[in-house]
């Protein structure tokens, strides 16, 4: 897979857009969503790392040929958000970042819930026992 995509021929010449680019997009449109705790960067050795905002190609994979792209994310979930509509969410704003910003034809968003994150108890409370 060549690491530049999306070439097109203008007066003055061609624009250019890597992978890497869309991943970084999609990958911030993602996390801009309520109820996504983080982008999962996979499972290496049955764990999932979690990933902060430094990260947001990682948790997410790109197939761009010629005009167009499929688009997987690999998320982490907060407790207590209804899974199918931060899912919906997030193909929605995913799409849209990428074909305002790049121009690319989006065929496919898809979603992987890697885990859900549960919230932490304070530790205050157990001094005031």
């Amino acid at each position: 897979m060549a690491d530049i995509n999306n070439d097109k021929q203008f007066e003055n010449g061609q624009i250019k857009i890597s992978d890497e680019v869309v991943e970084t997009i999609a990958g911030l449109a993602a996390t801009e969503i309520e109820g996504v705790a983080g982008m999962s960067g996979g499972f290496t050795g049955g764990i999932a790392d979690i990933l902060g905002k430094k990260n947001l190609s990682k948790g997410v994979k790109v197939q761009v040929e010629d005009k167009d792209t499929s688009i997987d994310l690999y998320i982490i979930v907060k407790y207590g958000a209804k899974i199918p509509e931060v899912a919906w969410k997030i193909q929605e704003s995913v799409k849209d970042a990428v074909i305002n910003m790049t121009g690319l034809k989006v065929l496919e968003v898809n979603i992987h819930v890697q885990g859900v994150e549960l919230e932490r108890e304070d530790s205050s409370d157990d001094e005031e026992l």
